[in-house]
């Protein structure tokens, strides 16, 4: 799949948006951060959809670090009872080989694994946002619906995965891609009432 003319686009670290025609409520207006992609599938968070619960809620020890919104994020459709925990490095970066516990996604984020103490990253990790749940596709499905429109593939910028405005990262990542993909962005909600 990854070898397939027209999808070298698609890897981890990539931001996936979705139309709004796409007719999927679970994905109405998303933006999706891909964790992993390859021959499989393709794995990924909604980086849009904060819920009301807090952090420090079910994770005490992670609260401190929480970005703003501090909330459980829905990350998708899938297994809401799994969590994914995606953090940024802090100014220094980790200075060498990366601490145990982190897989890195892009140069500035990464997955944490929330089972380790958060004070033995130390400085490292300057926010974290962690998620209910993820958004997942079989061998060919993503590929399939991207083909159809349902999906635009965009670069990640940094600040996506921790926007203290996530109910407006739809319309911002979709601006920043200028030309007919900024129009898009100006899309009504119910289109029936323009």
């Amino acid at each position: 799949m990854a070898d397939r003319p027209g999808y070298e686009i698609l890897r981890a670290g990539r931001l996936l948006v979705a139309n709004p025609l796409l007719g999927d409520p679970n994905f109405d207006r998303t933006v999706i951060l891909l964790l992993a992609y390859g021959e499989e599938g393709a794995l990924g968070v909604v980086l849009n959809r904060p819920s009301r619960t807090l952090v420090a809620s079910p994770l005490p020890a992670w609260g401190e670090l929480a970005a703003t919104p501090p909330v459980v994020f829905v990350g998708g459709p899938v297994q809401h009872q799994a969590v994914i925990c995606l953090a940024r490095r802090g100014g220094n970066g980790f200075g060498g080989e990366p601490p145990l516990g982190w897989s890195g996604v892009t140069p500035e984020v990464g997955m944490v694994d929330l089972d380790r103490d958060p004070d033995g990253f130390g400085a490292e990790l300057s926010h974290v946002r962690v998620f209910a749940g993820y958004a997942g596709w079989g061998a060919g499905q993503l590929e399939g619906e991207i083909g159809a429109g349902a999906w635009w593939v965009a670069d990640v910028q940094p600040g996506d995965a921790f926007s203290d405005e996530p109910d407006d990262l739809w319309k911002q990542v979709l601006r920043r891609q200028g030309g007919s993909l900024a129009l898009v962005a100006a899309y009504p909600a119910n289109p029936r009432l323009n």
